[in-house]
């Protein structure tokens, strides 16, 4: 950043010195990180080794772990499995496909995408966004913005396109700062990314990875994508409203009144256009389509024989419509959105979803490599123990300093958030980090439903202020049309009190939620792990 910027920076920005050191600092550590397939590729070769020099030294630990079917012994030792050696060799070789294509979270979000992939490319959610955001009363602009950000979460990059710029749009239109509309759309898409009213593909991502994980302690331990459901649900309320008193409070007044002068050229060009006629014609024929829809699976789960039920107990918990849920969000996007694309005419036969999901997964190729890499470091932590081994040294830790209740969610949360500074992405960020902490808290007594959940804040609060975020450059881009000199350093200084509020607000619904009211993250889910 040249000197020149430097002092057309916000004064608050130039009075904190430490601040703009610790921007520096995690934007140095980010780049000293490799690509996230090296990272996973380097891990996996570290895995490796260093299951050979643990192996050598015979490092083991007392087995944690109950009475199985096989009639393991409780009073047993684990021990690290050296990969150096003829066996681990003949393992790695063998196991290379059957990891990738085992891996938990590679089919079910690859199906789940087909459906979104459907509803995106008729222009069903881009339309839906628009009318929510445009008709919202300029009391309401605020929330609503918010809400359709973390809304949005359910259709990839959707919300950094188009509702980010369209909320810098709204708001200048207003009268009101446009880098406080963006602001706003920015804490709703990126840091609202957990909170959401319906399941997406960031949740079965998510479930397969923890199943995993939890494996280590318990081998027939079933986390499903809807497990974190009942929290998502009633976070998104409460992120919203955070979101708006944020931008109402603190941002927008820090930012002051906005002087036109500060724009490019470009911000005279655009205009903000609601959806036509025709486009909520099909909307309406979509909503009901997914009404419809919804009453035909109510069906098959409401009544108690409904056929999708649990076929031993009747009940929901452990249903076929649990397990298969990812084929239902497939189905809730695919068919309205198809139905919005013949009304709009955006989509007019079978070729033109083909099209629309073979586009989706061509986009998915840089995730495909990554999951190959992923499912190799996570098959190797398992074969050789290492993740047990630690889960044990790391709970007994725990349990010697006293921080084994609730109050170890805190600490949690907190490094989840650190980590997500530097490692942007969540999936790629879970899977380092899941096969060490969920058996470790496990071990302490909750369950992996718990876990995820409390992962999923610390993995959003900070995406705002993290130049690592993948679309932290885009919202850079867009925030400069509005102040032509806006710094990285001024958009995280913007940022960093919604990462503040969702950090203290976030946490305090997660333990009024799961430890003062007792409820539940999902369906079916337990809040302690009893083997």
């Amino acid at each position: 950043m040249s000197a020149e910027q430097t002092k057309k920076q916000l004064p608050e920005q130039q009075n904190s010195g430490w601040f703009s050191r610790f921007l520096a600092a995690v934007e140095w550590l980010g780049n000293l990180l490799p690509h996230p397939i090296t990272l996973f590729a380097s891990l996996a070769v570290f895995i490796v080794i260093l299951s050979g020099i643990l192996g050598y030294f015979d490092v083991a630990v007392a087995d944690p772990r109950p009475l199985d079917a096989k009639g393991r012994d409780p009073d047993g030792m684990i021990e690290v499995i050296s990969l150096v050696s003829a066996e681990g060799l003949q393992r790695i070789v063998t196991g290379l496909v059957t990891n990738f294509t085992g891996f938990a979270p590679l089919g079910t979000v690859l199906v789940a995408l087909l459906g979104v992939s459907v509803a995106e490319h008729s222009g069903m959610l881009s339309t839906a966004m628009r009318a929510l955001v445009l008709n919202a009363s300029k009391r309401m602009v605020t929330v609503t913005i918010v809400l359709a950000g973390i809304l949005s979460n359910t259709a990839s990059e959707l919300g950094y396109v188009v509702l980010i710029p369209l909320a810098a749009m709204i708001f200048h239109s207003l009268g009101r700062h446009p880098l406080a509309g963006l602001a706003a759309a920015f804490a709703g898409v990126s840091g609202g990314y957990s909170a959401n009213l319906l399941l997406g593909t960031v949740d079965p991502l998510l479930s397969g990875i923890t199943e995993a994980a939890a494996h280590m302690i318990d081998p027939v331990y079933s986390v499903g994508p809807e497990v974190n459901w009942y929290f998502m649900f009633i976070s998104t309320f409460a992120v919203a409203g955070m979101g708006a008193f944020v931008t109402e409070k603190i941002v927008e007044p820090r930012l002051g009144v906005y002087d036109p002068s500060e724009a490019s050229i470009e911000l005279e060009k655009q205009e903000m256009t609601g959806p036509t006629a025709q486009e909520r014609k099909a909307l309406k024929m979509a909503g009901l389509t997914f009404v419809i829809v919804c009453g035909v699976l109510a069906l098959t789960i409401v009544p108690e024989n409904g056929i999708l039920r649990n076929p031993e107990t009747g009940a929901v918990a452990g249903s076929p419509f649990l397990k298969g849920i990812v084929a239902f969000i497939f189905i809730t996007f695919a068919i309205p959105g198809f139905v919005y694309g013949r009304v709009a005419g955006t989509m007019k036969n079978d070729k033109d979803v083909i099209n629309a999901m073979s586009k989706s997964m061509g986009s998915m190729g840089l995730y495909i490599t990554l999951v190959f890499f992923a499912a190799q470091f996570v098959a190797f932590f398992k074969w050789t123990n290492l993740g047990t081994v630690l889960a044990v040294k790391g709970a007994t830790l725990l349990q010697t300093l006293g921080l084994d209740g609730p109050e170890v969610f805190i600490l949690f949360i907190l490094m989840c958030g650190l980590v997500n500074l530097s490692l942007g992405s969540a999936s790629a960020q879970w899977a380092v980090t899941a096969p060490i902490f969920v058996p470790m808290l496990m071990l302490i007594g909750f369950a992996p439903e718990v876990i995820q959940a409390a992962y999923r804040i610390g993995d959003s609060v900070t995406n705002v202020i993290s130049p690592m975020m993948s679309y932290f450059g885009l919202i850079l881009a867009i925030a400069a049309r509005y102040k032509k000199d806006l710094g990285m350093g001024t958009l995280i200084a913007t940022m960093l009190p919604y990462t503040l509020v969702f950090f203290v607000g976030w946490i305090t619904l997660f333990y009024i939620w799961v430890f003062l009211f007792g409820m539940p993250v999902g369906p079916g889910a337990a809040t302690y792990y009893n083997p």
